[in-house]
């Protein structure tokens, strides 16, 4: 099964990225994303590292509360 994890860019050096998600800071990739304009502050899904897509902040807000349902049940 694949993951991805929405994420929000807080700075961008060319194909990479920092991106943050509930407090965790992680270097993404945008390589997979040329063509595409990102911008600090733009909401990706982030799988293995690599930014596969540009979401909205309400997607984002919807995935983060499915997973934390998912994490609340297996608790």
């Amino acid at each position: 099964m694949c993951l991805a994890i929405p994420m929000k860019v807080s700075h961008i050096d060319g194909f990479n990225a920092t991106c943050v998600a509930k407090g965790v800071s992680r270097e993404v990739s945008l390589f997979l994303l040329q063509g595409t304009t990102v911008r600090e502050g733009d909401y990706v899904m982030v799988h293995v590292g690599y930014a596969l897509q540009l979401i909205t902040y309400e997607d984002a807000q919807v995935t983060w509360a499915l997973l934390d349902q998912v994490v609340q049940h297996d608790a």
